[in-house]
């Protein structure tokens, strides 16, 4: 009886080695200039936040018409006539719900600008300060200019490393 042939390995090879990357070129160093805009995007921050209180707080005059439709203060005519209470509580309701909306919408966000104004102050919350940017851009046309050059200041790398040294505060 033949015995078979003994198993054999194939010869251990060692992996190729990993190709040699050439070093990341230095991210330039933060300046006085940096540090600057920084400060004065905050400070616009903060007075796009006013502009943008102020501007939301004018449809509290629909929360109020609403009310005064709902509680049939305020006379409605529709073709010459008188309305009908539905009607004149449809409007109402559609007045009051849509101001309250408007309302504490643009409040929601004239407060995240004014909060991106501080975390852009004190170099923090970095996606924060980018997302509120793009946020800033719909509150035209001042808002536009404001987030267009957030995001110029914010997506340099030398502001952006800026920010990470500060990541640990979450």
């Amino acid at each position: 009886m033949d015995a078979p042939p003994p198993l054999s390995t194939p010869p251990v090879s060692t992996p190729p080695a990993p190709p040699v990357l050439p070093p990341n070129p230095a991210v330039p160093v933060f300046g006085p200039q940096d540090a600057t805009q920084l400060r004065q995007l905050a400070i616009g921050h903060y007075v796009v936040a006013g502009l943008m209180a102020v501007f939301s707080l004018v449809f509290v005059l629909h929360i109020v018409l609403g009310i005064a439709m709902l509680s049939g203060s305020l006379p409605m005519k529709s073709g010459g006539e008188p309305s009908s209470p539905e009607e004149q509580q449809f409007v109402g309701w559609l007045f009051t719900v849509m101001g309250v909306c408007i309302v504490l919408g643009g409040l929601t966000l004239a407060g995240f600008v004014a909060y991106a104004g501080r975390c852009l102050s004190q170099q923090r919350r970095y996606l924060l300060c980018m997302i509120v940017a793009g946020l800033a851009c719909l509150f035209t046309p001042i808002g536009t200019i404001l987030g267009v050059f957030t995001l110029v200041v914010l997506l340099r790398p030398q502001v952006k490393a800026a920010f990470a040294g500060q990541a640990g505060v979450a």
